[in-house]
């Protein structure tokens, strides 16, 4: 109760603090003054006109519903047969996190469960494939039902406080197709949005160099880079998506157009569905492919221009002494503060800038507690990309409610890191092994970004 008291005092006094310094400006230029409930869908300050028109029509393909084919919406029908969601904005709401289901009846509002046979790491379900839709269009059986159940695991600090953990169970109700069997599942809720473009515009060069695969300096921090492929064949860092499966902000909309809309592009023509779901579906399907370049641009351009929000109350006493143990505990050794982009943006704005992120965009193995156990690329079942830290402290101010990690499962900023294991393990134990003041220094810190 004592730490909660302090954050709250803490975050209180930032709303009177005049300009921030240059260090708060986390998104270089790309950096808004904002901590209200649309803090998240801010274009970045200094685009050009007509950087900022194709910012607002791009806003308007990410929020719009997709509809069943065949519709009046000319250039807007095509969606499913299959699909967990009807828009962008339905798995990032306000540009923000998704959540998971809140009932045996409810669907995840930007959750999806990947999913394979559990002898077969990775490979696709051949009957439900790579991703479970929950959702149909009319006349078609959705593939399954989804329920995710808490379990509660408890413990406590090294100064005796006690704390509580969360993890899911999930069940699998209503299976359309036939039985599921026995399954490797991964749960994964969207992301919040701010600052991808600065993310896409570090250099592949740059992500490599921070690679430490076989920890030369035995610091028991391995990171790696998630090598993939661009579209037209090219070797590229993988560094959108919890398991950083996809190189580019195109890429990552293509597929999640494809694998959570059931909309196809060029890149991605056929419908989702397997051979075995083809011989059962059948209803009329919007014009191949469903959505044409130019849109897939404009929403890429929309999520690359999003600004990112200042930092709220640094230089302050407590922020500052959080920071400190943040460095102390090694956060930063996967959360990296600062990060320079490259030349090759497409916006002149985010060009050669210091961005300050907190993440290296590498994997690096984060233990028993958060695998998933299942192959996803190159990266294994216990490897996630490090999430960069800006704007964790308005998620709730945004979303309304407090869902951190890959699926959702924490309820807290400190619950968040005692979860935290295998490269992180160090880090995790010092947090634990802290008096509750700097504990509570320390999440105002991260509250702060």
């Amino acid at each position: 109760m004592k730490a909660i008291v302090i954050i709250a005092l803490v975050l209180t006094a930032m709303t009177s603090l005049g300009a921030a310094p240059d260090g708060a400006r986390l998104g270089g230029p790309a950096t808004v003054d904002a901590h209200g409930p649309n803090a998240f869908g801010l274009p970045s300050p200094g685009l050009t006109r007509e950087e900022r028109r194709a910012f607002s029509v791009g806003n308007s393909f990410f929020r719009d519903n997709w509809v069943v084919a065949p519709a009046s919406a000319a250039g807007r029908d095509g969606l499913g047969p299959l699909f967990n969601a009807n828009s962008c904005s339905a798995c990032h709401q306000d540009d923000g996190r998704g959540r998971p289901p809140e009932s045996r009846d409810d669907v995840g509002m930007g959750m999806v469960v990947f999913v394979s046979p559990h002898h077969a790491d990775g490979a696709p379900h051949p009957i439900y494939g790579a991703q479970l839709q929950d959702q149909a269009v009319p006349g078609v059986l959705a593939e399954v039902r989804i329920s995710v159940t808490p379990e509660l695991v408890h413990g406590t600090y090294a100064d005796g406080s006690p704390y509580e953990l969360r993890r899911w169970t999930l069940a699998f109700h209503d299976e359309g197709y036939g039985p599921l069997g026995r399954v490797r599942t991964s749960m994964r809720l969207g992301q919040q949005l701010v600052g991808v473009g600065l993310l896409e515009a570090v250099d592949d060069a740059a992500l490599r160099a921070m690679e430490d695969p076989g920890d030369r300096d035995a610091d028991g921090i391995s990171g790696r880079a998630h090598r993939r492929k661009d579209a037209d064949g090219t070797p590229r860092v993988g560094r959108f998506g919890w398991k950083a499966s996809q190189p580019t902000l195109e890429a990552q909309i293509i597929a999640a157009l494809h694998g959570d809309m059931g909309i196809t592009s060029d890149r991605r023509p056929d419908e989702a569905l397997t051979s075995a779901q083809r011989a059962i579906v059948k209803t009329p399907l919007g014009e191949a492919p469903e959505i044409d370049q130019h849109k897939i641009e404009r929403i890429a351009h929309y999520c690359r221009v999003l600004a990112v929000p200042q930092q709220r109350g640094a230089g302050t006493a407590v922020v500052e002494r959080g920071r400190a143990l943040f460095a102390d505990a090694m956060c930063a050794a996967c959360h990296v503060p600062e990060l320079r982009t490259g030349d090759a943006s497409p916006i002149a704005l985010f060009r050669r800038v210091t961005i300050r992120p907190y993440t290296d965009l590498l994997l690096h193995d984060m233990g028993e507690g958060l695998a998933d156990h299942r192959i996803d690329g190159a990266a294994t079942g216990s490897e996630w990309r490090t999430p960069p830290l800006w704007g964790i402290g308005l998620l709730e101010t945004v979303n309304g409610h407090a869902h951190y990690l890959h699926d959702g499962r924490a309820r807290s900023l400190e619950e968040a890191i005692l979860w935290h294991g295998g490269e992180a393990q160090a880090s995790r134990d010092a947090f634990a092994g802290m008096a509750a003041e700097d504990r509570a220094a320390l999440v105002a810190f991260l509250r702060s970004l």
